[in-house]
């Protein structure tokens, strides 16, 4: 989406604060003993006193009104009977829809105290997405973003995940730019522009470059690796990009 009209601007910030509001509320509320499911159904009862819809489950008929991802699931975990525990490395990914606007955000994080490695991959992924934000600016190149969250990466012995990326969204939860890469592909490279609205969300790895998608048809996740992520909605303006999910 092309953001262009004071009412583009305000619908975008409103849905972009709900969708964060329900991320953070969510991240107080994962402590050991919850399950993924009861922290869904918080996440509902807050879309439908707020006025919006969830994208997942309005879009794609996702089972879930958020996405909540444990350990070795790196992206699009259903919330189900899994209970939290200590340690355990959650992504919680929120995105909605109100008044015909969309805005998506994400977070990883770890629960109370854990291993040093699943930290450090919350952190970094913190650091990447901060970088790729300097090139987030209307006439640069989209590759620079990536170019600059995988140097981040490798700057601290780490990598990222390649077949997840960044997308465009607004009028839509998934539309163009289809791909916003987390390293330096310019294949479908292009000039990025005054306005365009954007999801972009660095996935940080310490091993793999590569998620899987489990059976249940929803879910992907690593063999053997930590990941984290970072993912805002941002609008891109000759003024600095505007975070509407902060």
């Amino acid at each position: 989406m092309i953001a262009k009209t004071e009412e583009d601007f305000s619908g975008l910030k409103e849905i972009g604060k709900i969708v964060a509001s329900i991320r953070d509320e969510l991240v107080q509320r994962t402590v050991p003993g919850i399950t993924t499911k009861e922290l869904d159904e918080i996440a509902g009862k807050l879309f439908e006193k707020s006025g919006a819809i969830s994208a997942p489950k309005g879009e794609y008929n996702f089972p879930g009104y958020t996405c909540i991802s444990v350990n070795d699931e790196v992206a699009h975990g259903i919330p189900g009977k899994r209970v939290i525990k200590e340690g355990d490395l959650v992504n919680i990914d929120v995105s909605g829809s109100k008044n015909g606007y969309f805005a998506d955000t994400g977070i990883s994080f770890v629960v109370g105290e854990g291993e040093e490695i699943s930290k450090k991959v919350c952190e970094v992924a913190q650091l990447a997405f901060e970088a790729g934000l300097k090139n987030a600016k209307p006439g640069s190149k989209k590759s620079r973003i990536g170019k600059a969250v995988f140097q981040t990466a490798k700057q601290h012995g780490l990598t990222v995940i390649k077949n997840l990326t960044g997308h465009g969204v607004g009028s839509t939860i998934h539309e163009a730019p289809d791909h916003i890469y987390n390293y330096n592909e310019t294949f479908d490279d292009e000039l990025l522009k005054e306005g365009m609205v954007i999801a972009f969300e660095p996935f940080i790895s310490n091993l793999e470059e590569e998620v899987f998608q489990k059976e249940d048809g929803w879910t992907y996740a690593t063999k053997e690796s930590y990941v984290a992520q970072v993912e805002h909605t941002i609008i891109l303006t000759k003024n600095g990009p505007i975070i509407l999910t902060q």
